[in-house]
């Protein structure tokens, strides 16, 4: 059996949001958090996402990494405005 890294795009799928390239880079650019908002505190989560989500962070394992990656992705703008 191979085992498939996940990848933002299957993030995407098991949240049940758009995931093709438009898709992500829209909610990206749509849900930008302020530099202080932690991930699972944002409104637009329903509570099954954020379980979902908080279950992948605590694994620390491959889904780990890639909510990891989507959380910088949604505080980009934070960081790179003073």
């Amino acid at each position: 059996m191979t085992k498939v890294r996940p990848r933002m795009t299957h993030l995407f799928e098991q949240l049940g949001l758009d995931a093709s390239a438009e898709g992500i880079a829209k909610f990206i650019t749509d849900h930008q958090l302020h530099k202080d908002f932690n991930l699972l505190d944002a409104p637009y989560w329903t509570e099954a996402q954020r379980q979902f989500l908080s279950e992948k962070i605590a694994s620390d394992g491959e889904w780990a990494i890639v909510v990891d990656q989507l959380n910088e992705s949604l505080h980009e703008d934070a960081t790179t405005k003073s």
